[in-house]
């Protein structure tokens, strides 16, 4: 399995990336758990979360650079798995579920270590959606005016 991720990302690179939504490359810090809320011993409600960047962000997704591919027991990738991501923007923290599409170990990579994780976002409230949108557009158009 770890054989073909490796075969596909470097088939991106020579092929050329076929993913339709523009990505930009930004730095994000981002908080991702898996599943919802446990109590803990005192009663009180924890997530066990991992600490992590984006490598960029699109309107619909995002590669996620993490630490590690487990949270305690838990895979990030699996079937039907869901991910709550909280991301700090310059203007303030927004929330989303996103389904996690592909991996792959950052071994080559020359200034990233971890697991590189591609990211579909499912959901959004109404207002963490405009918030995100609005980020994106402007590091959309940001980009465009450079090149």
């Amino acid at each position: 399995m770890e054989l073909t991720r490796s075969i596909v990302s470097r088939l991106r690179k020579y092929m050329g990336d076929r993913r339709h939504a523009t990505r930009r490359t930004v730095r994000l810090q981002v908080s991702v758990s898996v599943g919802s809320p446990t109590k803990g011993l005192t009663g009180n409600r924890k997530i066990n979360s991992l600490e992590g960047h984006t490598l960029d962000i699109s309107p619909n997704g995002m590669a996620l650079v993490m630490p590690a591919i487990r949270i305690g027991e838990q895979h990030l990738i699996g079937e039907n798995r869901t991910l709550n991501v909280k991301m700090e923007l310059p203007s303030g923290p927004v929330e989303m579920k996103v389904a996690p599409v592909r991996y792959e170990a950052l071994e080559d990579h020359p200034s990233e270590t971890g697991y590189l994780i591609g990211a579909k976002i499912t959901e959004m409230s109404d207002v963490d959606r405009a918030t995100y949108a609005a980020y994106v557009t402007t590091v959309l158009a940001h980009v465009s005016k450079r090149t």
